[in-house]
């Protein structure tokens, strides 16, 4: 039996303007449509130079995630992972489908480009180059992950492709790695600095979530790979001073390459759980950065987008550079 998105939750995708093939999603990001409308571009592009008018964000996995973050826009189905042991599709029929479903997605902006003088940018955008594999769902999941990363840099001559994983599965990285199937830059999401936070703010579904998380801090020095740790930040939940402590210790032992402090964000399902308190205005997210340099004591400010209540810190031992180099 084939693995698919179950009728009812991919008819609500669709209603929310997913590209949707048998198990995998695309969508236009809100920035990705701002760049088409010369209203400026995600941190993503203005941090580490990916295209953003050429962005496809997608997720091999729509609706399968071994989590259930309070703080996660997207709707917690919880659906059985034990699914996954059915027939996958294969990375070039959902590349291929999910590129065409980009394009439809896409062509509502045709009629208005010369409104916003960007004739170009949306020739250029037909054709992504930068792969967010982040949209939902957790992609290590997904068995056929190294031939779907080696299919974009190689058929589709990615220029970026960044992973977004939660750190469950340490044994896909390594597999990555082993298959030279790793990522550009591979971000771990990192939200809660100890187990019982991890327990009561991730909702993991494995009973070792914990220590596997731990597990993936531990290889990521082995990682060939650009690292960035990415903490999303919720007001009076995980930015007291105790917490930065710990995060920093086990970032220091990371050898991370950089670290994006962001701001919860209060939209979609996400606001069934948390409040729109939660969320820090920028001025704070930049007095909290301040506080994990006085313990993080191998990097700098890099950078920020205030629109995206972000700051990025770089480790001052990466090889890697920014503009800033």
């Amino acid at each position: 039996m084939k693995l698919a998105t179950p009728t009812e939750i991919a008819e609500n995708l669709k209603h929310k303007h997913y590209g949707l093939s048998k198990h995998g999603a695309v969508q236009i990001c809100l920035w990705t449509k701002k760049a088409l409308r010369n209203e400026g571009v995600c941190y993503k592009e203005k941090f580490y130079d990916a295209h953003c008018h050429r962005c496809m964000e997608m997720t091999p996995l729509a609706v399968w995630c071994n989590q259930n973050c309070i703080f996660c826009w997207r709707p917690s189905e919880w659906l059985n992972l034990n699914d996954l042991k059915k027939e996958l599709e294969k990375p070039e029929e959902m590349v291929e489908k999910l590129i065409e479903k980009r394009k439809k997605l896409l062509s509502g902006f045709g009629g208005s480009v010369k409104k916003y003088k960007t004739e170009r940018l949306f020739k250029e955008s037909l054709i992504p180059d930068h792969f967010a594999i982040s949209l939902s769902g957790e992609p290590t999941l997904y068995k056929k992950l190294p031939g779907l990363i080696k299919l974009l840099k190689e058929k589709y001559k990615a220029r970026t492709v960044f992973l977004v994983t939660n750190g469950s599965q340490p044994e896909m990285l390594l597999k990555l790695q082993k298959e030279r199937a790793l990522p550009i830059q591979l971000y771990i999401s990192f939200e809660s600095p100890n187990e019982n936070d991890f327990l009561k703010t991730n909702k993991p579904r494995s009973k070792n979530a914990w220590k596997t998380l731990m597990r993936t801090f531990s290889i990521l020095p082995k990682l060939d790979v650009r690292k960035v740790i990415r903490i999303t930040l919720m007001k009076n939940i995980n930015d007291s001073e105790e917490k930065i402590k710990q995060f920093s210790m086990i970032i220091n032992e990371s050898f991370a390459d950089f670290v994006e402090l962001k701001s919860y964000m209060h939209v979609g399902s996400s606001r069934e759980r948390l409040k729109k308190e939660n969320m820090l205005e920028h001025k704070e997210i930049k007095e909290i950065s301040k506080k994990f340099l006085k313990y993080l004591k191998n990097f700098r400010y890099e950078d920020e987008q205030k629109e995206s209540r972000i700051v990025l810190l770089k480790n001052k031992k990466s090889p890697y550079k920014t503009k800033f180099d």
